[in-house]
């Protein structure tokens, strides 16, 4: 039998798409103008990424504009995608009408968690779709730049620089992919031990055994460092790309970090944690560069043994002299 749960995707996008509110109130000619401001910053941002971050010659694959049902049926397929190639078996297909129920169901859940995502993103790359592609989510875009008060093609080229990076990162490591969706089989494979103590904190909540619970913190560093490379390189690019960068930067940081009903939502669906990443993996990325430069921390990215630890995340003189000696 199946590990898989099915996970009805037409459900799942159906939901997504209805739950998620419609985005900012634009006119055609401010939204084609968002559109082809994104497109050109996306093709803009390739060659500083590849040159700040000597990871080679730049990445290809499709770069998209798109809106938020778009964003979530994308990552519907993509979660299925991932889950299908970590449990070594295609999704199921159920025949009792029971099974089709609770299929039905699984799909609603996890269309109404992207619904609470969706206008958060502002871009991503996809890693783990059959065709991998850069995706830059219009009306997230839109509000945001709008709602800081910042240089809208500043502020484009920016988000699309740490999206680059992303799409970069996987270039330079072909096998980064299928190791991080072996990880997530190791913990589908692994038996749950039963409800965890306590009231889940958030969505991420879910590691119940002592197994699952080495397998996520190791994810949760090669995420660190993934999202705190992007991070520290999109800033790295510097003011002669982005003029504006440190006044973006400030205000970005200022809205990520707020308080009050915001950082509920933020613990809530699991960002709190996503927040984490971008800071620790940041400050292992800085920390490695100020000992042994960009190409001594690119090194990350020759095999998984390279990868740092949740201790050497925290502490990267350890990672410094295990790697380099």
């Amino acid at each position: 039998m199946s590990v898989l749960p099915f996970i009805d995707a037409g459900v799942a996008s159906t939901v997504g798409a209805r739950l998620v509110p419609p985005g900012p109130a634009l006119s055609a000619a401010e939204v084609a103008e968002v559109v082809a401001g994104l497109r050109e910053a996306a093709e803009a941002s390739v060659a500083p990424v590849a040159e700040v971050t000597g990871l080679g010659a730049p990445a290809t694959g499709e770069m998209l504009v798109i809106d938020r049902p778009t964003w979530i049926r994308a990552n519907v397929d993509m979660a299925l995608t991932m889950l299908a190639e970590a449990s070594g078996e295609p999704m199921p297909r159920p025949e009792r009408l029971r099974d089709k129920v609770a299929g039905r169901a699984n799909g609603a859940q996890l269309g109404g968690a992207l619904a609470l995502l969706g206008s958060r993103i502002l871009g991503q790359y996809l890693p783990f779709l059959a065709e991998p592609h850069l995706v830059l989510v219009a009306p997230n875009v839109a509000k945001i730049e709008r709602a800081m008060g910042v240089d809208h093609a500043d502020f484009r080229l920016w988000v699309c620089l740490h999206e680059q990076t992303h799409r970069q990162q996987f270039a330079r490591a072909p096998w980064l992919r299928g190791h991080l969706i072996a990880e997530v089989g190791q913990l589908l494979a692994d038996e749950p031990g039963g409800p965890p103590k306590g009231r889940p904190r958030n969505l991420v909540d879910v590691v119940t055994t002592p197994a699952q619970k080495v397998v996520f913190e190791r994810v949760s560093a090669a995420m660190a460092l993934l999202e705190g490379y992007a991070d520290d390189m999109m800033d790295r690019v510097g003011p002669d790309v982005v003029p504006t960068v440190t006044s973006i930067r400030a205000r970005f940081d200022a809205r990520r970090n707020r308080g009050g009903w915001t950082k509920a939502v933020n613990s809530a669906l699991g960002m709190d944690l996503k927040l984490a990443q971008y800071r620790d993996g940041a400050r292992f990325c800085r920390a490695v560069i100020d000992r042994v430069g960009v190409d001594g921390l690119n090194v990350v990215y020759d095999e998984p043994a390279n990868l740092p630890s949740p201790a050497e995340i925290a502490h990267p003189a350890t990672w410094l002299r295990r790697v380099h000696g």
